[in-house]
């Protein structure tokens, strides 16, 4: 199957519906083995999902340099790369001039890469924005100029900050995750409106909402509230009694908006990556769609809190 693509906004990158996140090449869920990695990555770029997406701050370091060797014997025209910076630990971030210049730069070392395709500020509503705004952006766009990285946006969770970066900054993209799914549509509610009007592309990651949209159990960190969950656990048991994975519809949803570039979603087992690729080859079914919509209605775009309070 050949897997649609969907241009960025007003770039020229046309990004496949669904790329491939490689967040779990930094052991960030699980640990796993070298050759299963490498697996993933081949079978994601055979599958036409050739948008890759990273961070400096996956496995702190370990998810880039491992790329780095998955894409060593890859034609960089074959790829679409994105990366991040100014998240680098738990509670590290720093978006100061000087650590942008070096970020890029260490990032195209770890990525065996002379540029970048996409680079963003990564979870900027843990710092005031003025600072993304005023110092960040501008010397992304320096850089940019250089030809180190070709267009430059922003990531993050809480739906204000991308109101805000949209109207007073100057970003060609822009990343939410778990803000475009069966259980919340807040991406495409509150933002889609303002994006368009400015020519910024937008790219969805985390359709599966951090396992909430699966069979899995959840992560001991996944954060939405005991509500939310249950209303989960009853859609995918509804799902379930009809033949379907939750996961495959949630999947099959967030791909299909025509206003979202790309949706990103990781893993490093190549048999999920293939999967993922199989289900989005299938129509979606529509009469269980509408039934999980309404099983999940009464939770409806109820999401927590990231980062700073007045960020939220």
């Amino acid at each position: 199957m050949t897997i649609p693509t969907r241009q960025l906004g007003k770039t020229d990158l046309e990004l496949p519906v669904l790329s491939f996140g490689a967040s779990s090449l930094g052991a960030e869920f699980r640990s796993f083995q070298l050759d299963e990695c490498f697996a993933s990555v081949r079978a994601a770029l055979e599958l036409g999902m050739n948008l890759i997406d990273t961070s400096p701050y996956y496995g702190r370091g370990m998810s880039e340099v491992l790329l780095g060797i998955a894409l060593k014997d890859v034609p960089r025209e074959d790829y679409i790369l994105c990366t991040k910076l100014g998240r680098y630990d738990c509670n590290h971030f720093d978006f100061s001039a000087k650590r942008v210049e070096e970020s890029v730069d260490v990032s195209l070392h770890r990525l065996r890469t002379d540029h970048l395709d996409i680079i963003l500020c990564h979870d900027i509503e843990f710092v005031p924005l003025d600072q993304v705004i005023e110092e960040t952006i501008p010397t992304l766009r320096k850089i940019q100029q250089s030809g180190k990285v070709r267009y430059i946006g922003v990531s993050g969770y809480p739906m204000k900050i991308f109101q805000r970066i949209a109207n007073e900054s100057d970003v060609d993209c822009i990343l939410s995750y778990n803000q475009y799914t069966l259980q919340n549509t807040r991406l495409v509610d509150d933002v889609v409106p303002v994006a368009k009007a400015k020519g910024i592309g937008l790219m969805n990651a985390g359709p599966f909402a951090a396992r909430l949209l699966t069979n899995a159990p959840l992560p001991e960190w996944h954060k939405d509230s005991a509500e939310v969950q249950q209303a989960a656990r009853n859609a995918a048991k509804y799902c379930q009694k009809h033949g379907v994975d939750i996961a495959q519809l949630a999947l099959q949803f967030s791909c299909d908006h025509p206003d979202l570039a790309t949706t990103v979603a990781g893993s490093a087992n190549p048999d999920n990556v293939r999967k993922w690729a199989d289900w989005l080859s299938q129509p979606i079914d529509k009469s269980l769609l509408g039934d999980v919509l309404e099983i999940l209605k009464p939770v409806h775009n109820i999401s927590h809190t990231e980062g700073l309070p007045e960020n939220n």
